[in-house]
């Protein structure tokens, strides 16, 4: 007795919802080279990932009659991709905000460099804070927390049930504000320091008019913005951390975990 090749109405239609999850996440998902990457490296991506999450398919039964249903938890799933993605691109989007800020103080924007990720004119600094960002979610294990977040939420929110509430959106868009805090708490130490070489400058130049300061102050304000930043290297870690650990409660908070 020969077995039937024919795929389950039941099992394609599972494997269309976490496609349609996963491959919301990896929109937003803030990668080094995830968006200048090919489109078939990326899609490769999300359905190998959506068969190494076999086990935690979602068993539609009964398999609805019509496509309209459908449609809607295709929307809902990719609603949740959606939302894991740009919770985590808020933590990485801290430390971009600060490397700009420090750019145009210090005077890095004078020169600048294509973004590979964006293929747009961008800092040094901020080609920087991208690779350290990239490299810190994968050296603090955030990569595996996002696919456990994204396997057990196939288990807490089935198609067609997940309803974000009106205090889980308040909570993610309290998560995009907490990038402004991030940056700032970053970025406050060397820009209080440039202000205070500029103000020095200043005053040396209204003492004596004759002196040419200008020459002087621009390579200053870089070493120190460099000698200030070697010493906040130090810290971006644990911050990097503690907005990880917020953006992955909130994820979990949202999904039910």
């Amino acid at each position: 007795m020969h077995a039937s090749p024919a795929i389950h109405a039941s099992l394609l239609y599972g494997f269309l919802l976490v496609l349609a999850r996963m491959s919301g996440v990896f929109i937003f998902l803030p990668l080094p080279g995830l968006k200048a990457g090919p489109d078939a490296a990326k899609i490769m991506l999300a359905v190998a990932l959506t068969f190494a999450l076999y086990a935690r398919w979602p068993v539609i039964d009964p398999v609805p009659e019509s496509m309209v249903p459908m449609v809607g938890w295709v929307v809902a799933e990719a609603a949740i991709g959606l939302a894991t993605g740009l919770a985590v691109a808020f933590v990485i989007e801290g430390l971009l905000m600060a490397a700009q800020a420090i750019s145009v103080q210090a005077g890095f924007a004078y020169a600048s460099t294509v973004d590979p990720s964006t293929e747009a004119d961008s800092t040094v600094l901020i080609l920087i804070a991208q690779l350290i960002a990239g490299l810190l979610f994968f050296a603090l294990g955030l990569d595996r927390q996002l696919l456990s977040i994204l396997a057990r939420s196939l288990e807490t929110h089935a198609p067609g049930t997940f309803a974000a509430s009106r205090a889980d959106s308040e909570a993610l868009l309290m998560l995009g504000s907490g990038v402004f805090s991030t940056g700032i708490r970053l970025v406050l130490p060397v820009m209080t320091l440039l202000f205070l070489i500029d103000l020095s400058v200043g005053l040396l130049g209204r003492l004596n008019s004759q002196l040419q300061l200008m020459a002087v102050a621009f390579p200053a304000k870089m070493l120190a913005a460099l000698a200030a930043l070697s010493v906040l290297v130090l810290l971006i870690p644990k911050l990097y951390q503690q907005s990880a650990a917020a953006a992955f409660g909130v994820l979990s908070k949202l999904l039910g975990l």
